[in-house]
């Protein structure tokens, strides 16, 4: 187990320090778990107080909804395990004052005891206190009834919608009926693509193998419903929101909100991605998604996976869903913003130039062309494999896209050689990302200027083309000889190709000489520090693995020759 704790007994109570040290309007009482607003009026003054909690391991709840609009208090106990009695009613006392408390609780054996324990005996001393129970969990309907299925990520805009009608002045009744109404509507469910560790236990509670998933698991680390393949983000998405759906008694309803919530592992990017399918598959169900949000809102610690829940919605939920709140990790308004799609800059517009005829060298250039996209392709994993050992590793992914780019270019693009390289270079800068784009597209260019008007290029226009593409890259990245970038791959094969032409060759023969110094010149890359790129951030410890656009160089000036061979023996 690898976790910045110290030790797993105080890792709840050190947490919730580093939660109220940043934010002025909280406390945490002394003797109890328990994160408070610390701007609350006397209590004469004060309206319902809000209250929820559970275990800890859910961050950003429940804590990070504590403030003006949304909780009065949140309860935490130890990591996946209810709070005490005496917790929860500490927190009551802390913040409730005439108008009463509602307790919003998630429908777990637990909490239920604890909190509605806690409420009867607020309730006794005088502190009116109401209890709704949230069970949005829909993946135990055919295990469980009603009544006891779990509480998972839904209840946090129940907290919202609470939140907000406490902080407009309504009354204790009005505000549980707001929040049980919204309880009783909401349906969630979760998927698990990982697991989690719990920081007292120290193991996951099951395993799932790589390409495995499980579909409505909870929130505490357990196991889901059912165990099934990896699949496509959107197929995740519509199997979930069919069984969401289909739980309403009426899935006619014309409007929702959405939220999409991490289980704590997964990059926002991933759930952007659900996000924007689910969008689109409710809305083709006829269902408007008026709000939707997007984030880590209840986790499971460190688990990957997502859960969404959906919430029928009128104006009114509207309001209270979009009215103000202090606390820290609500995301604010959360309208539907749709995308737009702009039309490319003129500058970027459809290739205007006429087309040429095809010229004596047309066939040989798309011969080399798509073997060296061939040659790329197959080599993806190993670039990707020798670009991760000391940068982000992407290469691979990288030079594929380049591939595409030759793939996709028109005939005509194949008249000249001046044509080919240019447009090649146009193409790559558009197809490729980073850093590796820009390169070749500056290569390319360069080596297009210096072949202007030539149709058949001779040995030594080739090669004084490929050393003003080699200049074109060092001009562009500052690097130098021996810094480990992919010029330690092509200023030997220049060296090679000039050499081998100063005494007699056959043009293959000689190219085939700057192929062998591109690979041997990669190979060496292996014992050189990095100076350049993203490597030089790793230093030595980049040592013992080629660079990896260094061998990418070696892979398509492999193909050229492959190609060039079989053009030769025809």
């Amino acid at each position: 187990m690898k976790k910045l704790i110290n030790d797993p007994k105080a890792v709840v109570r050190e947490m919730l320090e580093g939660v109220v040290t940043t934010s002025r309007h909280l406390a945490i009482l002394r003797n109890e778990n328990v994160v408070v607003r610390s701007d609350l009026p006397d209590k004469p003054n004060r309206k319902v107080a809000v209250i929820s909690g559970g275990g800890a391991g859910h961050e950003p709840a429940h804590a990070g909804y504590v403030g003006a609009g949304m909780l009065s208090a949140a309860v935490v106990g130890d990591v996946f395990t209810s709070p005490s009695v005496d917790a929860v009613l500490a927190g009551i006392k802390a913040v409730a004052g005439q108008a009463g408390a509602l307790l919003i609780v998630k429908n777990y054996t637990g909490d239920r005891l604890n909190f509605g324990l806690a409420a009867e005996i607020a309730t006794s001393e005088g502190i009116p206190t109401e209890v709704v129970l949230v069970g949005d969990d829909v993946a135990l309907r055919d295990t469980v009834s009603m009544e006891r299925r779990r509480g998972i990520a839904g209840t946090v805009l129940v907290h919202k919608l609470a939140g907000a009608a406490a902080e407009a002045g309504s009354p204790l009744s009005d505000v549980a009926r707001i929040a049980g109404k919204a309880a009783a509507d909401i349906r969630s469910m979760g998927v698990g693509l990982g697991t989690c560790i719990v920081p007292a236990v120290g193991h996951a509670g099951f395993a799932l193998e790589d390409n495995e998933i499980e579909y409505g698991l909870g929130i505490h680390g357990e196991k889901g419903v059912r165990r099934t393949l990896m699949k496509s983000a959107d197929e995740i998405v519509d199997d979930v929101l069919e069984v969401i759906l289909s739980d309403f008694a009426d899935a006619s309803f014309p409007a929702c909100a959405l939220l999409v919530n991490g289980l704590g592992g997964t990059p926002q990017m991933e759930l952007a991605i659900a996000l924007r399918h689910a969008v689109g598959h409710l809305e083709r169900r006829g269902i408007k998604v008026e709000r939707a949000w997007c984030g880590n809102f209840m986790t499971a610690l460190e688990m990957p996976g997502l859960s969404l829940s959906v919430l029928p919605i009128e104006p009114s939920r509207i309001e209270l869903l979009d009215a103000n709140t202090d606390a820290s990790d609500w995301p604010g308004n959360g309208a539907i913003r749709y995308p737009v799609v702009l039309a490319d800059e003129e500058i970027l517009a459809a290739d205007n130039r006429p087309d040429l005829p095809p010229g004596p060298l047309s066939n040989t250039l798309r011969s080399a062309a798509l073997t060296v996209a061939v040659a790329l392709e197959r080599a993806e994993g190993e670039l990707a494999d020798l670009d991760g050992k000391a940068g982000d590793g992407d290469l691979g992914a990288s030079m594929v896209r380049g591939a595409a780019a030759i793939r996709n270019l028109p005939q005509a693009s194949y008249a000249t050689p001046e044509r080919f390289l240019f447009d090649l270079g146009t193409a790559v800068r558009r197809a490729i990302a980073g850093s590796s784009g820009p390169f070749y597209a500056a290569g390319l260019v360069r080596a297009a200027s210096h072949l202007k008007g030539i149709e058949m290029p001779d040995d030594v226009e080739w090669q004084t083309a490929f050393a003003a593409a080699i200049q074109g890259i060092a001009d562009l990245g500052g690097a130098k000889r021996g810094d480990r970038t992919m010029l330690d791959a092509l200023y030997p094969a220049l060296d090679a190709w000039i050499r081998a032409t100063s005494v007699p060759h056959a043009p293959h023969e000689a190219f085939g000489a700057a192929v062998l110094a591109a690979s041997e010149g990669a190979a060496m890359t292996a014992s050189m520090t990095p100076r350049a790129g993203r490597a030089s951030y790793i230093g030595d410890r980049a040592l013992g693995v080629p660079d990896g656009g260094a061998r990418a160089v070696s892979v398509w000036m492999q193909a050229i020759e492959a190609a060039f061979a079989v053009s030769c023996c025809r």
